[in-house]
């Protein structure tokens, strides 16, 4: 037997895992092959996310540090390296991740996967100029460069612009009564009044009787003028004589739209403005003498506006120069990643906010196959997020290709038949948070047969079809549109009222656009609205699962209750960390510090003087049955359930705790910070603070793609919930691509053929069945697989 050489790094090309302790990891052992397709399956929070990403992609991150700087290792020191006692042949990696970073409006389908940087070149190299133009460099090409952005609107193709109608919208109200309704409130509102007020302006007079010049003044100067304002005097408060700097309301509008850091204030800033495309370079964002050099006929704004698949065929031109040929060749190879991918219907222009996180993963992974890297891994999260079953095939084939270029490809999925196309197989569980953590089998698919603690064995060799369920009779409908929006021309759908609907079809066929009408048009038989999306539930660690659910004011409220706190005095903003008082000053209550790395996102380490507590000492020592609110907090859900079962104080928590239970959210933290929620799990956790509410009226439930980062064992619990909904009288309509859901739908409404411009109208609408025998539909041979 050859005995390979211990310091080798790749021994028997395995990447050996030993002692995994990261999350819920239970010491945890595994080998996984190099240069297979390792697919790491589980139901939600069983671990596998924390061996992938955690442990695994962390860990060649951290090598990778080490290697490149000293410097870096000291932060390398302070983010910690993941809890795990060693990983061998272990290779470089790349991590694919569903971000869930806000991307700025400037950034865009052409940005990110950096085709617009070879669409620009193509232009500066082989454009046609006006006669006697100096050739411009590729960088008068972009809208996000001093060289090519329109002076204008700087590049961003709008215009911002108040009107008197907006910000003042009702004029019989005087300055005093808040006619200014474009204002801020509270005191800098008051403030701006009375500034007005010792200007010499009349405050009481209804403001359509001030004079047009002194209005014009008022809303639009841009003169800052400084007076002393002798406040009037209220009885309770003494005021002292003022120095006021007086900003007008439309001043004031454009500079909070401009530089609010708060996503609320900006909002509110843009209903006072009116956008309009930008009167000098029509939306185009480019400066004149940009737009002015064309290629195949055409300006670069208007190439990047077309569907992927249209520009490529317009790239293909006859005889081309020998310059413009080598460009087009590779700017048409490399839309071709992106169209195999099923995302042919974009277009450059499309800003990233717009895409959905499974489209956002694609674009990077078609990026990725064609930087020719070899002997990486590559860590994916769900590649099959947000595919219809016909994607899904090119996916596979695409990380096929990615492994036959000497690429291993580790992907944490739910979906069948990802699973079945893999080589070997990770299977974490047996269940979720404590429950699970332990590798329940490593090696190839067939094997897991025999596991009998996998959740995961149960569905993947289970043929039986669905079990015909009586489909429910709708007693009402729903008429949506006809509806005009991206690909959907004058399309209208009904929808039945009382019923459970999904909507289908290949990704960029219009199933979003469609169903986001609904919230438009509130006709028609529905009280209430309820549009569950995958947003996330707060941008910080402050926010967590039991401030989104109102958990936390009843834990408060309960540890306020106690002996310990009263004898001391202590409130209940006391057992808040979002306020001084109780909470640690060193980290302000977030247990985190936030390390800023040069060229990498900052990253959150524990404070050190609470320790990752939140609180301060004193605010520690008031305990309830024995532990502490930081204690409580740390508390999973289905613990937390069973700690304050038999307190009748505490009767509305355990109401709470219950339905996050019943949407499979057991595992969670009640101080999980909103920061660590995947798309699913936020999704979950407000159809839970749904679910608790006590509803009145017939309620129409929105949810897009509510099976995405489910294991079909959630599935399962998470359409039991659904079904509730429908069986107590609501309405629910899913935006869905598991073939089960829509299965066991009352009705399905099936968008299509394609995507963009080949999409766009409804092909199919009826029962599953009636779905399912439908000729021109891409999703029927799916379902019919799993129609009896």
């Amino acid at each position: 037997m050859h005995h390979p050489d211990p310091s080798d790094p790749r021994p028997d090309g395995l990447v050996r895992v030993r002692g995994a302790r990261e999350h819920n990891l239970k010491g945890v052992d595994v080998d996984v092959p190099r240069d297979v397709l390792a697919v790491f399956t589980g139901v939600s929070g069983s671990g596998k996310s924390s061996l992938a990403f955690g442990t695994i992609y962390a860990e060649a991150q951290r090598r990778y540090f080490e290697s490149v700087a000293p410097y870096a290792r000291r932060l390398i020191h302070q983010v910690g390296a993941p809890k795990v006692g060693s990983i061998s042949g272990l290779p470089p990696a790349v991590s694919l991740q569903q971000s869930r970073s806000a991307p700025t409006s400037r950034s865009s389908v052409g940005t990110v996967t950096t085709l617009s940087n070879s669409l620009r070149m193509l232009f500066s190299r082989a454009g046609r100029y006006p006669r006697g133009a100096r050739r411009l460099d590729s960088d008068a090409f972009s809208p996000n460069t001093a060289a090519g952005a329109c002076p204008e609107c700087h590049g961003l193709g709008r215009v911002h612009r108040t009107t008197e109608d907006l910000l003042v919208p009702d004029p019989s109200l005087s300055i005093r009564e808040g006619a200014i309704a474009a204002w801020p409130g509270a005191w800098q509102g008051k403030n701006l009044r009375d500034i007005l007020g010792a200007l010499g302006h009349d405050v009481d007079r209804p403001w359509r009787e001030l004079p047009r010049e002194d209005r014009d003044w008022i809303l639009f100067t841009d003169e800052q003028p400084v007076v002393t304002v002798h406040p009037v005097r209220d009885a309770d408060r003494i005021h002292r004589p003022y120095q006021g700097t007086y900003m007008s309301a439309n001043r004031y509008v454009l500079k909070t739209f401009a530089d609010s850091k708060s996503p609320a204030l900006r909002a509110r800033a843009e209903g006072f403005l009116h956008s309009t495309p930008c009167p000098v370079c029509g939306g185009a964002r480019l400066r004149p003498e940009s737009l002015a050099v064309t290629f195949a006929g055409r300006d670069v704004a208007e190439l990047a506006r077309l569907p992927l698949t249209e520009l490529a065929r317009i790239l293909d031109i006859p005889d081309p120069s020998e310059t413009a040929r080598v460009l087009t060749d590779d700017l048409r190879a490399r839309i071709g990643t992106v169209t195999e991918l099923g995302l042919g219907y974009l277009s450059l222009d499309r800003a990233t906010p717009t895409l959905s996180s499974g489209e956002l993963q694609r674009l990077r992974l078609a990026t990725q196959l064609r930087s020719g890297l070899f002997g990486v891994v590559y860590v994916l999260d769900e590649p099959s997020a947000g595919l219809h079953p016909a994607d899904t095939e090119s996916l596979l084939t695409v990380l096929d290709r990615l492994k036959a270029a000497g690429n291993s490809v580790f992907v944490v999925e739910h979906q069948l038949d990802v699973m079945r196309h893999a080589d070997w197989l990770v299977d974490v569980g047996p269940l979720a948070g404590e429950h699970g953590g332990e590798v329940l089998h490593s090696g190839p698919v067939a094997a897991l047969k025999g596991v009998e603690a996998s959740a995961t064995a149960r569905f993947l060799f289970d043929d039986s079809p669905v079990t015909a369920r009586q489909v429910r009779t709708p007693r009402a409908w729903f008429a949506l549109g006809p509806v005009t929006r991206h690909n959907l021309r004058d399309v209208s759908a009904q929808i039945p009222l009382g019923a459970f609907t999904a909507v289908t079809g290949v990704s960029g066929s219009g199933k979003s656009t469609l169903i986001g009408e609904i919230a438009e048009d509130r006709e028609g038989g529905v009280d209430r609205l309820v549009v569950v999306d995958q947003k996330p539930i707060g941008r910080t660690p402050r926010s967590n699962l039991a401030t989104y659910t109102g958990l936390f004011d009843v834990v408060r409220k309960v540890f306020a209750a106690t002996d310990g706190a009263r004898a001391r005095g202590y409130g209940v903003g006391r057992f808040s960390f979002n306020v001084g008082g109780g909470r640690c000053e060193t980290c302000q209550g977030e247990g985190f510090v936030s390390v800023e790395l040069l060229f990498l996102p900052s990253t959150y380490a524990p404070c050190p003087s609470c320790g990752g507590a939140r609180y301060n000492p004193e605010t520690l020592d008031v305990t309830y049955r024995g532990l502490n609110i930081a204690q409580v907090l740390d508390l999973t859900v289905e613990s937390a359930a069973a700690f304050f079962a038999d307190d009748p104080a505490a009767t509305a928590v355990a109401r709470s705790l219950r339905t996050l239970l019943d949407v499979g959210l057991g595992y969670l933290r009640l101080g999980q910070p909103a920061t660590e929620l995947s798309g699913g799990e936020a999704q979950r956790v407000k159809l839970a603070s749904e679910l608790q509410r006590v509803r009145r009226g017939h309620t129409l439930y929105l949810l897009d793609e509510p099976t995405t980062g489910l294991h079909p064992a959630d599935v399962e619990v998470l359409l039991q919930q659904l079904n509730g909904l429908v069986d107590a009288g609501h309405s629910v309509v899913v935006v869905e691509h598991d073939m089960a859901v829509v299965a066991g739908a009352d009705w399905v409404i099936d968008m299509g053929p394609g995507g963009g411009d080949a999409g766009g109208r409804v092909v199919a609408a009826g029962p599953p069945a009636a779905v399912a025998a439908h000729p021109d539909s891409r999703t029927a041979p799916y379902l019919r697989r799993l129609l009896p």
